[in-house]
């Protein structure tokens, strides 16, 4: 990878461009840096040098354009600009932005009918405001200080007046720059900020004329509009005025609805043509020869980038001012290339649109280009005579004025700024030395453009993209050799100049573009003109008025002369072309004002009458009128009549539909799964060191969910939450749930949002420890800042998701976490974004490698699998067009040119749906009228109801998204049906986004009866609950606003969508409206083809093939025909065109251009001809094929009852003769029941309807087959970083696009991401913000939820601990006496009574569940009590737990994090993170036979608990206290925890548990453990063991706990000796305690009763303080050697507390007496066990143990570390390879493979699983047990052993009366002699086990012990560990009693 920036500036560099190019993006995707650089920063590797070498045609002007941008530069290229600090305004002046100083507007828009006095030399001009972006403010400037035509001769300086105040004399450009508020930045300078002259237009109004020429040739630098926003329609920027508005009549003032056009400036995207889609990707889906020819050898490559242009953000000249690629080169730039429109922003001042710069309506100077020579007049009434606005599109070279009728003609640069880019390509490759290499030259481009154009179809709109694509891959092609052999040259070789491939002169430019058009049939016409392009312009208007151009859609005009440069320009002249693009140049809000425009003046009407005059029979409503009288008083059509009689069945009963059920919220696996991710995120942010989440601290969840502000939305969320019953599990609402309730957890972001948000925020400061969560869904709607929506004009809900979410208090409350949820998260993923990517969580797909990884049972139909359908090979495609609709839309347009082509597209449809209607109600003559695709809607949707007995239908949606067109719609419609008395056989209901449904009240009845609903007013206030419903839903508004429809759905009729917005989102989002679950059970090929069984038995054109069976006779894809295959490519989904001759002709006669119809007439009568073949043919099979599959066999009257209905109702096809004739005689088959439509309409996915242009964008996918729409433009109010971008690919992940975008787009200034930049980039990003996208109609409301339901449960759980909770074991063995030592109320035991206690041998703690019994005298053990307790399955599960809510007196792991324990922990931030010092203490141990040093660490904080000595500061020893000291604030006992493999577990947090008392607690951890301890503790002292105890067990930790304590006590005693202290008044005391100990409980008991021996107890959880307090003040306590407690078990009864002390093993906490046990060691060898070996020890050494059973302590169960780190592997291979404990030992020198373990653990493992090979006779022979010298080792669970100690005078049960079946001599010392074996008896038979370090010993112990008097041995007897020799092993010996 090439590094980023400077560093190798001017070096050689041998990577080819498209591996940089590759490279960028792989290095993008993989990028630990979040948002990697472009690979601008890559390739500019080279200062840039001669401009002029690049240009083509080396102009004059080059070098003024080279000043200009030098000069320009510190203020305009410098990233960020330089902080310009303006002088603070006077005191108590207006500030407001558009207003001066003195108060007074100076906003064109609002004074542009004002009447201005200038003074006489002075000209008005219009500022522009950074903070404006939309305005110009007026000013009166002194002409002398602005430039003439020519750029040149304006006077330094400036001279000024207000036009608000009249303030005169501004002499500086600064003073004047306050006094109007333009609030820079950047230092003012009037030829940045002066922008265009302003002149009056025939209506006296001040409009926008031409832009200011400063400097000759920059103007041409200014114009490269928004080339850096791919997906722009052939739009305008702000920098050029348009010279035509739409229409030639004048606006009314007082209307503010604009003309199509008037606001021609409408820059990027947010309003793409009306049918371009400029997109990256090919139109059509047809592509050129040509381009396909490139496409193969130049996949990789992407749109050139803007360069070498001031307006664009690539590098400047001169990289040293500090170029960033992520930085714009000017804030001036950005407001010319970013629109500032989005949807729902219309702004209404004084009468004139503020929304776009106002376009002149006067002559030359509303020129866009600045023009030259002499003016070109547009004849008058050109819109008239052509029908048609031109578009012009200025080319290379100079443009001409234009002056007359400028409102017919549409002006735009945006082919001017394309070539300019394509010119300044070649830079990009200057790092290969290739500076010889030329870019592609003007007269090729000009050329290309030519070649481009002749192969576009005729319905086709050229795409700028695809354009910019063919100059790219044509410049590469031409020069790839070359750049090869720059590769492969030597590096300090200067490179040979290639020999260039033979370029176009522009004396061959003509000629060549000429041949080039003369194969196209005229659509391109080629004018040349000699002297400049005046003259051709002149020919073309004169041309087109002539009608000679009626054929032509482009116009090419080229000026080309040898001695200059080539001037051309484009003219699109073609009726269609030029409607879509000047309708492109619209933003929704002007184009939805335009269309209301046209509504109320009442221009529509000419439609209306044009539409009458079609019908032969008269006018649709007389035609209507009579058909109503007709029927009136009996309505015969069976249609009403069967939808309220239902069906009877065999005359016995009702039949009634059993498939209607209304989806309640259930939880499906895969919002399980993202529910969890979700969580796991959240996790992890909690988990980061960076503390911006402490889940730790919250208690319980609360939140808010934020949906746009449509109030089907608004209900449908409620809906949902009410029946998640969420809110009860999170304990936010008692049982009784009422509506209101639930309505404040739903927040509709309209004018009332701000109340109920202020009360959400106040209720997360007033509650800390809640966590609030906001959630945001549908997060892609209303992205616009609130800045931009601080105009009085503005809706007050544009801004408000910025206003509302991004404020300060959400961003800065640390409960607060924001969850963005959307389909469409691409306007949230820009370079600016808040949320980091890591936070983003993506709905994962259902198969990977092919394999289903969650089991859902129905299958989900989005974007992908409806385009999947369109494929050759599938049944029936779902979506479609309608291409006699299409042909009709473009005939109308050409004739009624000034209409918008959504009031005609409108007014069709509404057409087609009404005389489909009245076809089906049976004037058949209306069939012609109406398209096929139209007339199926209908007829399904009408004959629906009927087909099932309870009257369930099919809802068709019509997606309408003009308000005012869906109001004349609905209101047609709604006429019409009731004119044909359908009232109750299906509703119309117009989807309103601002208000309820409403629906008639015998729908609403039959509702209810289907919902079973009792409540008398319910009204359905969500489309879910129309399921079944009959119905046409006229679905308005701009956008879907996340409204989710029934599952009746089956039509998506998006005919009439605003195809001009063609922007990623806006498309994806209105085919979201059809996604849809589908059964998976079904198959769906079979689904697919079903949906022929609604349709009508004639309706063959959308299934044109008679060989295609029905799916459920077993036909399959490959029995389809040849022809069906190739159909299914091209769905118009009726290949015909049916609305029958004679609309045609009639469209052909009224209009103007009758060959523009041909082609459609013909092929119209084709289809017609062939299907009425076919029909003759085929009927039979037709007929059957489209009857429903023999699911429900019924009575045959039944049958043949229903197939009368069908054929009475089949008068009303086209082709009903013979069909109907065919069908009763036939008698083949059997008419099934009709199945209910609505059943099988959830069956299978709805089917779309689209515009043409739409359609061919979604279905044409490039050669990753990613389709078209995916390459779009993702957002309107983001724009591409840079044009010179790798493409997109269908192999990106969700997380790869996601990466993609935030490295290739940026934010408008009207997105309210656009302020979010820092320079450090890293934190842009908000902490506590995640992103959920998934799929539309997925699912994701309820995986939100139900992620709600989970965090909740965490949190629970986070404040919840899985403890240990098991009965004792043994208590059968424990002797039963009646003597109680205490009485149960004692607080203390007595020391007299408690020696004469016995010591209870047995272990009673669940945890050695499966350790050996230990025997005493005073046992009788039953052998069957032993085994019968345990079942050998049992012997090793999981230990029982319980969870427990975690008390304040609990010891908490690292996660935990509250105020109180922040300076405890060493984590606040407002301390210093804690140093600690390192400290060695050595002391010598006699047993080891060496010294051992340990270290300690310990944190300044903690010093105090040492002495240090005073020079050296050398460790000396550690406090102790008095046993007199009495304080209730300290612990006088240390603790020690020894821990392993627990840094992030353990609980060594005691704050809380020794509640707030100052203690001393030590961790002792292993060397090799150190760090990680310290990292996470940083405030805790840390004992660190010797590097040789890194493999040892927890025996070593308490072996060198218990050493160091006592040599501490010593030097201590020592101390404080002399300071008068007695040695014995030393505490002596430590506490040991396992890193597990969670809370501790004290049981009260109450001694109050009657009788003595009556008392009742309690148990509570008591501070760690208060017990050890308590046992610390023990009477004679010092006489104690070990003090335990009890273990927590919930099923603790009053037996084992009426004795309130023991005398028994202690485990788990222990308090140690180091000062009785001096002489007492833990063994350092041992793993398990230890605790009671060494309890045996010091019984046997005559020591007091004793435990406090009214004190028990609750362990946690944790899953790692502890004994689990041990993990036994073999030592040979890496492999792991489980090995059982028999191979744990071996035969000495044997070939076993030697395991990496200490032998020791081998050792106690072995004999745990396997010692009954040693000790045959003892195995459940318990009255026989194992006599065990000196240690215990665990025999496993069915062998017993009795322990004895060979020290002299110690406690041993006495031997007479015992025989033992073994013996167990383990490293025995000398204290073991053979006279102390003599005193025992053993069973004949019994074994013996010795065990020694190694063979020598083992022998010299056979001897020494005199063994073999008693025992015999053999050679095979002896044993090792499985260890080699390095690792010591264990050596055995076995023998046998003689």
């Amino acid at each position: 990878m090439l590094s980023m920036g400077n560093s190798y500036a001017g070096h050689f560099k041998t990577t080819r461009f498209e591996e940089v190019l590759h490279n960028s993006i792989e290095a993008s995707l993989r990028s630990n840096n979040l948002v990697p650089r472009p690979i601008f920063s890559q390739l500019y590797l080279e200062a840039e040098q001669q401009l002029s070498s690049l240009e083509a045609g080396s102009r004059a002007e080059n070098e003024d354009e080279e000043e200009e941008e030098e000069e320009e530069e510190g203020s305009e290229s410098s990233s960020p600009p330089v902080s310009y600090q303006m002088k603070p305004p006077p005191e108590g002046c207006c500030t407001t932005d558009g207003f001066c100083q003195a108060g007074k507007d100076l906003r064109l828009v609002s004074i542009s009918n004002d009447h201005i006095e200038v003074p006489s030399g002075f000209l008005l001009v219009g500022a522009k405001s950074p903070n404006l972006p939309d305005h110009l403010l007026v000013c009166a400037v002194d002409k002398r200080f602005l430039p003439d035509d020519n750029g040149r001769n304006a006077l330094l300086g400036f001279s000024g007046n207000c036009v608000g105040c009249g303030k005169k004399g501004f002499c500086y450009f600064t003073e004047f720059s306050n006094h109007i508020n333009l609030k820079l930045t950047t230092q003012p300078k009037k030829q940045k900020h002066l922008k265009y002259y302003l002149v009056r237009n025939p209506q006296g109004a001040l409009t926008k004329g031409s832009v200011i020429c400063w400097k000759g040739a920059e103007f041409r630098g200014r114009q490269s509009s928004a080339s850096t926003c791919s997906s722009t329609l052939f739009q305008l920027p702000e920098s050029s005025g348009l010279s035509g508005s739409t229409s030639s009549e004048p606006l009314p003032a007082a209307n503010p609805s604009a003309l199509a056009g008037t606001q021609q400036t409408a820059a990027a995207t947010d309003h793409i043509p009306s049918t371009a889609a400029f997109s990256s990707a090919v139109y059509n889906g047809k592509e050129s020869p040509k381009q396909q020819l490139m496409k193969n050898n130049l996949s990789a490559l992407t749109r050139p980038s803007v360069l070498g242009t001031l307006t664009n953000s690539g590098p400047p000249k001169k990289r040293h001012k500090g170029w960033s690629p992520e930085s714009p080169s000017s804030t001036e730039t950005w407001n010319l290339q970013l629109n500032t429109q989005a949807p729902n922003r219309i702004k209404n001042d004084g009468g004139s649109l503020s929304s776009v710069p106002h376009s002149a309506l006067v002559g030359p100077a509303s020129s866009p280009m600045v023009g030259s020579g002499e003016p070109v007049s547009v004849p008058d009434n050109l819109l008239k005579i052509c029908k048609a606005k031109p578009v012009i599109f200025k080319g290379h070279g100079n443009f001409p004025y234009l002056c007359g009728n400028i409102n017919d003609v549409i002006v735009s640069p945006l082919l001017y700024t394309c070539y300019r880019n394509s010119q300044s390509l070649s830079r990009a490759y200057e790092q290969y030395g290739a500076s010889t290499i030329q870019p592609i030259s003007e007269e090729m481009q000009l050329l290309l453009t030519v070649y481009y154009l002749v192969q576009l179809a005729a319905d086709q709109v050229p795409l700028i993209e695809d354009l910019e694509q063919i100059f790219m891959r044509s410049w590469r092609e031409s020069h790839l050799s070359e750049i090869r052999q720059y590769q492969q040259a030597v590096p300090q070789a200067f490179p040979h100049v290639p020999s260039q491939i033979t370029p176009v002169t522009s004396a061959q430019l003509p000629w060549l573009a000429g041949l080039a058009a003369s194969s196209c049939n005229d659509s391109v016409h080629i004018i040349e003109c000699s002297y400049s392009l005046a003259e051709g312009l002149s020919e073309m208007f004169k041309l087109l008025i002539e009608g000679k151009l009626v054929k032509t859609n482009y116009v090419v005009i080229i000026c080309a002369s040898r001695n200059r440069a080539i001037d051309s320009c484009i003219v699109i002249t073609g009726k269609y072309q030029a409607r879509v693009l000047s309708e492109s140049m619209l933003s929704p809000s002007d184009y939805q004002k335009e269309v209301n425009y046209q509504l109320v003046t009442g221009k529509v009407e000419t439609l209306g009458s044009f539409f009458s005059t079609l019908c032969p029979e008269g006018d649709i409503d007389l035609l209507l009128e009579k058909f109503y009288q007709e029927n009136q008083g009996h309505i015969s059509s069976s249609l009403s009549a069967s939808v309220n009689k239902p069906t009877a069945v065999n005359g016995t009963g009702t039949a009634v539909c059993t498939s209607y059920e209304i989806e309640r919220h259930q939880i499906r696996p895969f919002q399980l799964a993202v529910a969890q991710k979700l969580l796991s995120h959240i996790c992890s942010i909690a988990d980061s060191s960076t503390q911006n989440l402490d889940l730790g601290s919250f208690e319980k969840i609360d939140f808010l969910i934020c949906v746009p502000p449509s109030e089907v939305t608004y209900q449908q969320t409620l809906f949902h939450l009410w029946h998640s019953g969420i809110l009860l599990e999170l304990g936010l609402e008692k049982e009784h749930l009422t509506k209101q309730r639930v309505e404040q957890y739903v927040m509709k972001l309209d004018a009332e949002a701000q109340i109920k948000f202020k009360v959400f925020l106040q209720n997360s400061m007033q509650n800390p420890h809640t966590l609030f969560v906001l959630i945001h869904d549908h997060a892609h709607w209303d992205l616009m800042s609130a800045m931009h929506s601080l105009y009085p004009q503005t809706e007050l809900s544009t801004g408000l998701v910025d206003r509302l979410l991004n404020c300060r208090e959400v961003k800065e409350a640390p409960n607060i976490v924001t969850l963005h949820v959307t389909s469409f998260p691409y306007a949230l993923q820009t370079q600016h974004t808040h949320i980091s990517p890591y936070n983003e969580i993506h709905w994962p797909s259902s198969y990977s490698n092919g394999v289903d990884l969650y089991h859902e049972n129905k299958k989900y139909f989005g974007l992908s699998e409806f385009i999947e359908s369109t494929l050759s090979g599938h049944s029936i495609p779902l979506l479609r067009y309608d291409s006699s609709f299409e042909a009709m839309v473009m005939a109308l347009g050409k004739r009624f040119p000034r209409l918008h082509s959504a009031v005609i597209r409108t007014f069709v449809l509404i057409q087609h749906y009404s005389a489909a209607m009245m076809a089906v109600c049976g004037l058949s003559q209306m069939k012609n009228y109406t398209s096929v695709e139209t007339l199926e809607i209908t007829q399904n949707l009408i004959n629906s109801s009927r087909q099932c007995p309870s009257g369930h239908g099919l809802m068709v949606v019509l997606r309408i998204p003009c308000i005012p067109l869906a109001a004349v719609a609905y209101e047609r419609l709604y006429n019409v049906r009731e004119r044909l008395a359908l009232e109750d056989n299906f509703e119309i209901i117009l989807g309103n986004p601002n208000s309820g449904i409403t629906i008639g009240k015998h729908f609403v009845e039959q509702l209810k009866i289907w919902q079973k609903i009792e409540d008398v007013d319910w009204r359905p206030q969500t489309y879910l609950e129309l399921e079944g419903l009959p119905c046409i839903l006229i679905f308005s508004g701009m956008d879907p606003q996340g409204e989710s429809l029934p599952r009746s759905l089956r039509y998506c009729d998006l005919r009439l969508i605003n195809s001009s917005s063609l922007v990623r989102t806006t498309l994806e989002q209105e085919l979201g409206l059809a996604a849809y679950f589908v059964s998976s059970e079904i198959h769906t090929e079979k689904a697919v083809v079903n949906d022929v069984l609604e349709s009508d038995p004639e309706k063959l054109s959308s299934t044109d093939n008679e060989d295609e069976e029905i799916a459920t006779e077993g036909s399959t894809s490959e029995k389809r025909s040849p022809m069906k295959r190739e159909r299914s490519c091209s769905h118009d989904s009726a290949s015909s065109s049916l609305s029958s001759k004679a609309s045609i002709t009639a469209f052909c006669t009224e209009s103007s251009s009758p060959q523009a119809l041909s082609n459609s007439t013909e092929e119209t009568t084709n289809n017609y001809e062939r299907q009425k073949q076919k029909v003759d043919k085929g009927a039979q099979t037709t007929i059957s094929k489209h009857l429903p599959p023999v699911t429900e066999q019924m009575d045959m009257k039944q049958n043949i009852k229903s197939a009368q209905v069908s054929i009475t109702s089949s008068s009303s096809s086209p082709f009903s003769s013979s069909s109907s004739s065919s069908a009763p005689t036939h008698n083949s088959f059997i008419l099934q029941t009709s199945q209910c439509s609505m059943t099988k309409a959830s069956k299978q996915p709805p089917i779309v309807f689209l515009p043409k242009l739409v359609y061919d964008i979604i279905t044409s996918t490039d050669s990753s087959g990613l389709p078209k729409s995916s390459s779009l433009l993702p957002y309107h109010s983001v724009m591409w970083a840079s044009s010179f971008r790798p493409l997109m690919s269908k192999m990106m992940t969700c997380t790869e696009q996601s990466l993609y975008y935030r490295q290739w787009t940026v934010p408008k200034p009207v997105h309210m991401d656009y302020n979010n930049r820092n320079e450090g980039r890293m934190d842009t990003f908000h902490p506590r913000r995640l992103l959920l996208s998934g799929p539309p109609q997925i699912g994701k409301t309820g995986a939100y939820l139900q992620f709600l339901s989970i965090l909740s449960r965490m949190l629970i759980r986070l404040t919840e601990v899985d403890v240990y909770d098991e009965e004792e074991i043994n208590i059968n063995i424990k002797e039963e006496s009646d003597q109680y030592y205490h009485q149960p109320g004692d607080m203390w035991p007595d020391l007299e009574i408690f020696k004469k206690m016995p010591f209870d041998y047995t272990i009673h703690d669940p945890k050695y569940e499966d350790a050996s019994l230990i025997c005493s005298k005073l046992q009788t053990i039953n052998s069957e009590d032993r085994s019968m307790s345990r079942r050998q399955e049992d012997m090793y599960t999981c230990h029982q737990t319980t969870r427990m809510r975690l008390s304040k007196y609990a010891a908490y792991n690292t996660y935990h994090h509250c105020e109180q324990c922040h300076q405890y922990m060493g984590f606040n931030p407002r301390y210093q993170i804690y140093e600690s010092t390192l400290h060695a203490f050595a002391f010598s141990y006699s047993m080891l036979g060496e010294e051992i040093q340990l270290h300690f660490i310990i944190p300044k904080s903690k010093e105090h608990h040492f002495v240090f000595s005073q020079p050296g500061r050398q460790l000396e020893s550690m406090r102790l206290p008095l046993v007199t000291d009495k304080s209730e604030d300290y612990i006088k006992s240390p603790t020690f925890t020894p821990t392993t493999g627990r840094h992030e577990h353990g609980l060594f947090n005691l704050y809380h548990a020794m509640d707030g008392a100052s203690h001393l607690h030590v961790l002792v951890v292993k060397e090799y453990e150190m760090a990680i301890y310290k990292k996470y503790w940083p405030n805790h002292i840390m004992l660190v063991l010797p590097s040789i105890f890194n493999s040892a067990g927890v025996g070593a930790a308490h072996f060198l706990i218990k050493e160091l304590s006592y040599h501490n006590l010593e030097l201590e005693r020592n101390r404080q000796e002399e300071l008068g202290i007695k040695p014995q008044d030393i505490w002596p005391f430590i506490v040991i305690s396992d890193d597990s100990c969670v809370m501790w409980n004290a049981v009260e008991v109450d001694c109050s009763g009657d009788r003595k021996s009556d008392y009742t107890w309690t148990e509570r959880n008591v501070s760690l303080k208060q017990i050890l307090q308590h046992i610390e003040a023990t009477p004679n306590v010092t006489h104690y050697a070990l003090i335990g407690m009890r273990k927590w078990s919930s099923k603790t009864n009053s037996a084992e507390i009426k004795e309130p002390f023991s005398c028994c093993h202690v485990h788990d906490f222990i308090m140690l007496n180091v000062d009785l046990t001096q002489n007492v060691q833990y063994n350092q060898n041992r793993f398990t066990c230890d605790d009671v070996d060494f309890n045996l020890r010091v019984h046997s050494a005559g020591l007091l143990i004793c435990r406090f059973n009214h004190f028990n302590v609750m362990k946690k169960q944790i899953a790692l570390g502890g004994q689990r780190s041990f993990h036994i592997k073999s030592k040979v291979s890496d492999t792991p390879v489980s090995i059982s404990p028999a191979q744990y030992i071996c035969a000495p020198d044997s070939k076993h493979t030697f395991l990496a373990a200490p032998a020791q653990l081998l050792l106690e493992k072995y004999l745990q699983y396997h010692s009954h090979r040693f000790f045959p006779l003892s195995l459940k022979n318990y009255s026989h047990p194992v006599l065990s010298v000196d240690s215990y080792l665990n025999l496993g669970p069915q062998i017993a052993v009795c322990y004895v100690s060979s020290r002299p005078h110690s406690l041993n049960i006495s031997p007479s009366g015992l025989t033992f079946s073994g013996l167990l001599l383990y490293l025995c010392d000398s204290f073991v002699v053979a006279s102390f074996l003599k005193k025992f008896h053993f069973l004949k038979g019994a074994t013996l086990c010795v065990i020694c370090q190694d063979r020598n010993s083992l022998r010299q112990t056979v001897v020494r012990l005199e063994l073999e008097d008693e025992w015999q041995f053999r050679l095979r007897d002896e044993f090792q560990t499985a260890n080699s020799k390095e690792d010591r092993p264990l050596f055995f010996l076995t023998g046998r009693h003689i």
